[in-house]
């Protein structure tokens, strides 16, 4: 009996450290994917006051506007960025105040390149009803309902939210898209469809 018991408690201290041994691999940083920043795409200064917050998601968008080739990643954010920082009325008829910056942290261009956008210590803005406090906001370049993401866009997209979820502790559970917390269309059904392949893909990396 004690032999049994010494037996079954060495089966369950092995199962503990080879789960714990998993967890602790996978908590290793990936590798910071190449990113532009707000200094190389000059970017103006943040206008107004900004909340700070603590990242535990990562939530994907779409610009819901057609993708550009042929136009600098650079002119595209320095567009964002004045559009963002005036007020506007939208397309919907529903009028869009002026904020302090970009309100995504990062921008994935339609060549793949990404950008960085308002400083990832500070919540993004929106003009749904959701709080994007605490959401590491990734927008991706296009209309996703009639567009598809291209190629270069998914592997950075892959390479970003593998970085963010070991750099901020998100789990991969948490990489969601702006549709799963407001009423939206985005980020747009092609994209939607392919966020369960992208944790999959981003779980491996994180393995490695």
């Amino acid at each position: 009996m004690r032999k049994i018991f010494f037996t079954l408690l060495a089966l369950i201290t092995l199962v503990f450290s080879s789960a714990n041994a998993q967890v602790e691999k996978l908590s290793t940083s990936s590798s910071r994917p190449k990113i532009l920043s707000r200094q190389e795409w000059k970017a103006k200064d943040a206008v107004g006051e900004m909340q700070r917050h603590t990242r535990q998601r990562i939530t994907i968008h779409h610009t819901a506007s057609p993708q550009k080739q042929g136009i600098a990643i650079e002119k595209k954010m320095q567009n964002l960025q004045t559009f963002s920082q005036s007020e506007s009325r939208l397309a919907s008829g529903k009028n869009k105040p002026a904020w302090p910056d970009v309100p995504y942290h990062y921008y994935i261009a339609v060549d793949g390149q990404i950008a960085e956008g308002r400083d990832i210590r500070y919540a993004g803005d929106t003009n749904t009803d959701y709080d994007p406090k605490g959401h590491a906001l990734i927008v991706l370049e296009g209309n996703f309902e009639n567009e598809q993401p291209t190629t270069k866009q998914l592997e950075s997209l892959r390479e970003l939210s593998a970085w963010l979820s070991a750099t901020y502790e998100i789990p991969i559970s948490e990489i969601k898209g702006h549709n799963d917390y407001a009423a939206t269309a985005c980020p747009g059904i092609n994209l939607k469809k392919l966020l369960p392949d992208l944790k999959q893909k981003v779980t491996k990396i994180r393995r490695q």
